[in-house]
């Protein structure tokens, strides 16, 4: 096996790992906000608008680190520039 087979499937292996935890991780920490959130509600419905806000906000920050996770994961599939490296 080449050097370069042996990058490209490295890199495969990493970028796998690294979508799975980037996806399991944010969706855990997404429940465990909904589920702290829905708590709240039903100790102080009165504060409904103030403590969806702050969820919503919450959530948009939590999936945009999966964004992140899955642009870096295409980047390092599609596009490494490390692969360019190894081929001059």
């Amino acid at each position: 096996m080449s050097d370069m087979h042996l990058f490209s499937l490295v890199s495969t292996v990493v970028a796998v790992f690294g979508i799975s935890l980037g996806v399991t991780l944010p969706a855990i920490a997404m429940g465990w906000a909904v589920s702290r959130a829905m708590d709240a509600l039903s100790r102080q419905p009165e504060a409904e608008r103030s403590i969806m806000r702050t969820l919503f906000i919450g959530l948009a920050m939590i999936e945009s680190l999966v964004i992140y996770v899955l642009v870096v994961v295409l980047i390092v599939l599609f596009r490494n520039p490390l692969l360019e490296f190894m081929v001059q």
